[in-house]
């Protein structure tokens, strides 16, 4: 069910997609550009780029060189026998990758789908998978001051995937680490 070398590189910025979902493609690209480029210190931005989501009414991040695209969640395909937090598969631009419903991954409140649901392809070395996340709200630079990389003040169940926290103005947004969330056992071993 998990896509390993998934060939070609989503994108976001397709048919149909909405305003913010191409100002999150301008800023993937560019956060993109600028890690591959010698930019001078006093341009270079502060923090590495992370795109902020939210799941119910907290606010999680990860790290934009994952973010493979955003987009609306359409055209899942069911599969039999499989976790509940497995929503199903989606061809993405010719690739056949695995959903999952994070907010049910977390063992969070189910609720359903509206307009604002968005699916994240993520991507960590070979491991594609898209994530179904309640909203998408920016993409922010975090400057490495602005992280508690200890996990006292992150939920439990959601601890041993996260790297630590971030202040962004007055939020504390839980940073959630891509290789701890793609390569969790629990995301191996989804088979009813």
């Amino acid at each position: 069910m998990l896509q390993r070398n998934a060939g070609s590189q989503p994108q976001m910025g397709t048919p149909g997609s909405t305003r913010l979902e191409n100002q999150m493609s301008n800023m993937l690209n560019a956060a993109r550009a600028l890690a591959g480029a010698n930019v001078p210190a006093e341009t270079a931005p502060v923090g590495e780029q992370y795109l902020v989501f939210s799941l119910l009414d907290r606010e999680f991040a990860l790290q934009a060189e994952y973010i493979q695209g955003v987009e609306r969640l359409a055209d899942v395909t069911p599969v039999p026998h499989v976790a509940s937090w497995v929503a199903g598969v989606i061809n993405l631009r010719g690739s056949i990758c695995s959903v999952v419903d994070l907010r049910a991954f977390l063992d969070m409140e189910p609720l359903p789908f509206n307009p604002r649901t968005r699916l994240l392809s993520v991507k960590y070395n070979e491991m594609l998978i898209c994530l179904v996340v309640d909203s998408v709200s920016e993409m922010v630079p975090i400057p490495p001051n602005a992280i508690d990389n200890t996990t006292r003040s992150i939920p439990q169940w959601v601890a041993s995937y996260a790297s630590g926290t971030a202040e962004i103005g007055k939020r504390r947004v839980i940073l959630l680490d891509a290789a701890r969330l793609l390569f969790a056992d629990k995301m191996h071993h989804y088979s009813a």
